[in-house]
């Protein structure tokens, strides 16, 4: 119970994204099967059955997973709150949060004994009506149910903008799988119309309700830069902008089907695999929004535009470390060490990861942080600059997947000095803390990508599965980049760091599926992918090598 505690906040925010993933596959399979699979059966002749059967599926296991993510988030809220404020569980699962996830859940469940019951042939009415049910309870666990002034209008809002997301992103697995399905021009030219239309008003209700959110939470142009809230919104307009960038140039192809029946539609089942991708990414970074207050209601503490200037103006990096000893924690250490010897004593702990105290810091600790993200961007640099030279031809820098394996190596070393191997805190001690979990997490990332990577380019691996783990890690590392947080007091550095972490989490969202594409699409649309990842890597080791805390 005690670890759960520990863990609790970020736990919670990734167990959030992961129900906000299931949720909206669920119900966007339901309604691509209510819109367009059921619709479109007789016209599309035999390919409708196994479309018909794959979307049940897909609707069936998505609609597990959210009992199981939803189940499973109010199991674990209730714990946290009976072992922390001793409320009995009655009362618990009588709050406004568990009576909507007991909803949730519970429709989930209904839906997946509806679609194994009944198969294809699932009532559409009911299917539809658990799906109304489903995203009423989510609105219920928005910011809009929490506010005080304009709630029926923001949780109206807050139900368009989860619909949308369903009605298109959800959606476009089903629309993988039917593609797949169908064997001619005409087929895909029926699915990709109907779908093109389900995705433009999908997109019309989250731009509607993206805008109205963004007036009545954020409030102002500060709001956007100045607070948590609105940089997690801007990175969220910005993936938006690529998912609809991708799907414009489909429905180009969609429309030159119209034509030409024989077009080759490569290009757009892997640009719907990509969205797939970006979309979860976005549902994450929609999870991490749960976690920080809207921006009209932080007035104090924002950051200004000066100093976001001011903080990432370009300086030459810190490539000299101050000593382990002179760093806060380890100095409070040895002090209490001493008293305790002194008083013949045993010594007292300067810090007890999991107790919900922040460690001390001083400004040895800032130098220490520089020194490990500036030489962390020496690597990523080389990494990129190797990687656009195998691009380029040059066999000898297909070996640059092994300079991850130095990066793991240095972050594990570096990253917490208060933990083994450097400092007193224990390995598997160090664990209750989220930020140590998380820098283990990036650690265990990089090593597996690198040698997997490595493998396909040096050993000529030619397991295609193989070569997908890097673009895929990518994604999930920049993805949880998003929901990585620093334990600092201040409230304005924590937002100047995530300023500058927002736009690594992009450049890796960029790098990854970008360097799907170049695995997946036909030419000449995968040499110009093959371009544009080692370029986003580069990026990504400046903006390291301008990392600055103070």
């Amino acid at each position: 119970m005690a670890l759960l505690i520990d863990l609790f906040g970020y736990l919670s925010i990734v167990l959030h994204g992961l129900t906000v993933t299931a949720q909206s596959m669920a119900l966007g399979a339901v309604l691509f099967l209510a819109l367009l699979a059921r619709p479109l059966a007789l016209a599309l002749g035999s390919p409708a059955a196994p479309i018909l059967r794959g979307t049940v599926r897909i609707a069936a296991w998505s609609a597990l997973a959210l009992v199981v993510c939803e189940g499973a988030t109010v199991a674990m809220q209730t714990a946290v709150l009976v072992g922390t404020v001793d409320l009995p569980v009655g009362d618990v699962l009588g709050a406004n949060f568990a009576i909507a996830g007991l909803i949730k859940t519970a429709a989930a469940a209904l839906m997946l004994a509806v679609l194994l019951l009944r198969g294809r042939r699932s009532p559409i009415s009911v299917l539809l009506a658990l799906v109304v049910v489903e995203l009423a309870a989510a609105t219920l666990t928005t910011h809009a149910a929490a506010r005080l002034d304009n709630r029926a209008p923001l949780l109206a809002v807050e139900f368009l903008h989860q619909f949308g997301a369903a009605i298109w992103i959800g959606g476009i697995p089903c629309f993988v799988l039917a593609l797949a399905c169908a064997g001619d021009g005409a087929a895909w030219r029926l699915i990709g119309a109907r779908f093109s239309r389900m995705s433009m008003a999908g997109v019309a209700c989250i731009v509607v309700s993206g805008v109205t959110m963004c007036v009545a939470y954020i409030g102002d142009w500060q709001g956007f830069y100045g607070t948590a809230y609105g940089v997690m919104v801007c990175a969220k307009i910005a993936m938006l902008l690529m998912l609809l960038g991708l799907g414009g140039m489909n429905f180009l192809l969609v429309e030159r089907l119209r034509g030409r029946p024989d077009t080759k539609i490569t290009r757009l089942r892997r640009f719907a695999e990509v969205e797939i991708g970006i979309g979860i990414t976005i549902f994450f970074a929609a999870a991490s929004l749960t976690s920080v207050p809207p921006a009209v209601d932080l007035q104090q503490d924002r950051v200004s535009w000066h100093e976001i200037v001011e903080r990432n103006t370009p300086e030459w990096p810190r490539f000299s470390s101050p000593d382990h000893d002179v760093l806060a924690l380890p100095a409070l250490q040895a002090k209490l060490d001493a008293e305790a010897a002194h008083r013949s004593a045993a010594p007292q702990a300067a810090f007890v990861p999991g107790s919900g105290d922040l460690p001390p810091r001083n400004a040895a600790d800032i130098a220490w942080s520089e020194y490990n993200h500036h030489w962390s961007g020496l690597f990523v640099v080389a990494i990129g600059l190797l990687a656009i030279l195998n691009q380029a031809g040059l066999r000898w820098a297909r070996h640059w997947p092994l300079l991850f394996l130095g990066l793991a190596g240095f972050l594990f070393f570096r990253s917490d000095p208060e933990t083994w191997p450097l400092g007193d805190i224990g390995f598997f001690e160090s664990f209750r803390d989220v930020e140590v979990l998380q820098h283990r997490a990036f650690v265990l990332l990089l090593v597996v990508f690198a040698l997997f990577e490595w493998r396909v380019r040096a050993g000529g691996w030619q397991n295609r599965r193989a070569a997908l783990v890097f673009p895929l890690l990518t994604a999930v590392g920049a993805a949880l980049l998003l929901t990585h947080s620093h334990a600092i007091a201040n409230l304005k550095d924590q937002l100047l760091i995530e300023v500058t972490h927002t736009p690594l989490a992009l450049a890796g969202v960029t790098a990854g599926w970008s360097r799907w594409l170049e695995l997946r699409l036909d030419r000449p649309g995968n040499r110009i992918a093959g371009w544009v990842w080692p370029f986003c890597l580069l990026i990504a080791g400046l903006i390291l090598l301008d990392y600055r805390e103070a």
